[in-house]
């Protein structure tokens, strides 16, 4: 895998699995019962968003590395996906 490619590919997986850890554990000012006057009532408390950056870090790196792998080992043959186009023609 190209060293360019393998980052943008780490980019975009980073990103993705950030939209998807945000909202672990996020407890609104509602649900704690302490609302901050000018406030929205959805709003986090303590959102610890440092913490989900570091488990967004890991869980992104463990599936680059799957993405890595099967880039480079080729353990499934891009031929045999069926939604591929067909490497194998000559264009």
């Amino acid at each position: 895998m190209d060293p360019v490619a393998g980052l943008a590919i780490y980019f975009i997986v980073w990103w993705i699995t950030l939209f998807a850890v945000l909202p672990w554990g996020v407890r609104s000012q509602h649900e704690t019962g302490d609302v901050t006057p000018g406030t929205e009532v959805g709003a986090p408390v303590r959102p610890g968003l440092l913490k989900k950056m570091a488990t967004t870090t890991v869980i992104a790196a463990v599936v680059w590395l799957f993405i890595a792998w099967i880039q480079i080992y080729q353990p499934i043959p891009y031929d045999s996906i069926p939604f591929m186009p067909d490497f194998g023609e000559a264009y």
